[in-house]
């Protein structure tokens, strides 16, 4: 069935050529000089949904032009790193001092001072909704003389530098928040370019800003396409229409030419969480035996056509760190001493899932045939996400598979795991609860970012595995596309940057 497939998909992308000049906003020119040829154009998967609101989800698509900066960024093991702020100390348990550039000006000539920082972070705490990573924080913030902020949390935080990190916190100038509650980004940032037109959920316009404190953009802008349509966004790479394209699907990627094409690897996992509260998996020997029946090998081959990688842990690729640490004798005697499967003959179990990710209900007939092949008698339920997830979060099935980001905006994994698998998290698909494990979790909770954290929160994961609490099946990864003529495009697991100060373009 492959070449039907292919061949379909071939004209499929034939036609969509055809429609492309309509997608795609026409190249400008810099203020710092150039034309289109020095321009990079950008295919986006998803428009603006909240007018390019910084306190929304918009605010990843200012992190990822560089047109909007947050006081801290993240390193790839996710420690923080300067920005905005070059340094900062913990002045006692809940209060922090942030020290701030004094070369920084905003687009619109305005310089960066403390009170509008102070007057930003405020602002996001009184948002509706507030930005995630301020969910359950108490946080407030006021200048420190004039080129330093205190910012301080009800509660003791190890994590407040990253999350000053998160793209929802980014720093505008004055005139870009309204008396409305809107928030214009155009004209108000402090990145390296400077948005200069929305054109709605079509496309954007950014130029180079020569006054920017760091090092120059390489390029004299970036034109962008908003195109949901993934056949179009494929067809734009291998046209030449677009230089740096968003999430080709798995499908569209053999039609490009391989050197084009990009996998990176995403935060996100793909697990099978097991019902340990009631029902066959409420002995731990039973899930054993579901463990052991499980391929992930065949998972990734069939429903991600080999793109994603399988599963060793809870934490994958996108953490550099996560498979080093698994090497510790702690780590692995936790994985040893699990029990023995237990045999299983007409064990009739639930398996629940949804349909919003187009690859799970595909994975959900791929684990039933091996779930059956081992013993157990399937019986599946596969609905939309909103029509399933207050039965998944009662305990309704007996397995549930889900696609769940590992890394929330502070870039730290902790808060996934204490909401999956802490007594009191508020997303414990497996009704799970086990003291060792719940010690384990308020130990990394309790530490700063840094080795520490990291080996304390590879032992937590060890101890759910060690429950089989939930299997791990694979990785997923994203595909990002790269015209010939671009280089020093950023591939960030994160989805916060993407075209940098490094970006540049030549001749294909």
């Amino acid at each position: 069935m492959f070449p039907i497939r292919r061949a379909s998909a071939a004209l499929a992308l034939g036609t969509s050529v055809l429609l492309l000049s309509g997608c795609f906003a026409a190249s400008g020119t810099a203020e710092g000089g150039g034309d289109a040829g020095d321009r990079v154009s950008v295919a986006m998967l998803l428009p603006p949904r909240s007018g390019l609101s910084p306190f929304s989800d918009d605010a990843f698509k200012l992190s990822r032009w560089r047109t909007a900066e947050t006081l801290v960024q993240l390193d790839a093991a996710g420690d923080a790193q300067p920005m905005l702020a070059t340094g900062w100390s913990r002045v006692d348990p809940t209060t922090w001092r942030f020290e701030l550039r004094d070369d920084v000006t905003f687009h619109d000539g305005t310089p960066l001072s403390a009170g509008q920082v102070a007057d930003v972070l405020t602002r996001a705490t009184r948002a509706s909704p507030p930005p995630r990573i301020l969910d359950g924080v108490e946080l407030t913030a006021t200048p420190d003389g004039e080129d330093a902020v205190l910012v301080s949390t009800a509660v003791a935080d190890p994590l407040v530098p990253q999350r000053l990190s998160s793209p929802q916190l980014s720093v505008l100038a004055p005139d870009a928040y309204g008396p409305d509650g809107r928030v214009d980004p155009a004209g108000h940032g402090t990145g390296p370019f400077r948005l200069t037109d929305v054109q709605g959920t079509a496309g954007a316009t950014l130029d180079r800003y020569d006054g920017y404190w760091g090092e120059p953009a390489g390029v004299a802008g970036i034109d962008v396409s908003f195109v949901p349509d993934g056949t179009a966004r494929t067809a734009a790479l291998r046209t030449g229409t677009a230089d740096v394209v968003e999430a080709i699907p798995p499908g569209q990627a053999p039609l490009v030419d391989d050197e084009l094409v990009h996998e990176v690897p995403m935060p996100r996992t793909n697990t099978l969480y097991l019902n340990t509260d009631r029902g066959p998996f409420a002995d731990p020997a039973v899930r054993a035996a579901a463990r052991e029946a499980l391929d992930r090998a065949a998972l990734v081959a069939g429903a991600y056509e080999g793109r994603a990688d399988a599963a060793e842990g809870l934490l994958g690729p996108a953490l550099p760190w996560a498979a080093g640490l698994r090497d510790d004798p702690a780590y692995t005697a936790a994985l040893e001493n699990r029990p023995e499967p237990a045999p299983v003959d007409g064990v009739p179990i639930t398996l629940g899932t949804f349909t919003d990710r187009a690859e799970l209900p595909e994975v959900a007939v791929l684990l039933e045939q091996q779930l059956e092949a081992a013993g157990f008698v399937v019986t599946q339920d596969v609905r939309e996400y909103s029509a399933i997830e207050a039965d998944a979060l009662d305990g309704a099935f007996d397995a549930f598979i889900l696609s769940r980001a590992t890394v929330l905006d502070s870039g730290d994994p902790v808060a996934y795991l204490a909401s999956d698998f802490g007594c009191a998290g508020g997303f414990n698909l497996s009704q799970f609860c086990d003291p060792g494990v719940q010690a384990a979790l308020d130990e990394a909770a309790g530490l700063e970012a840094g080795p520490e954290r990291r080996a304390a929160t590879s032992r937590a994961e060890a101890a759910v595995l060690g429950a089989d609490a939930a299997v791990p099946l694979l990785h997923e990864r994203v595909i990002q596309g790269e015209s010939a003529r671009v280089d020093g495009v950023a591939r960030d697991p994160r989805e916060r940057d993407l075209i940098t100060t490094g970006t540049g373009v030549g001749a294909p």
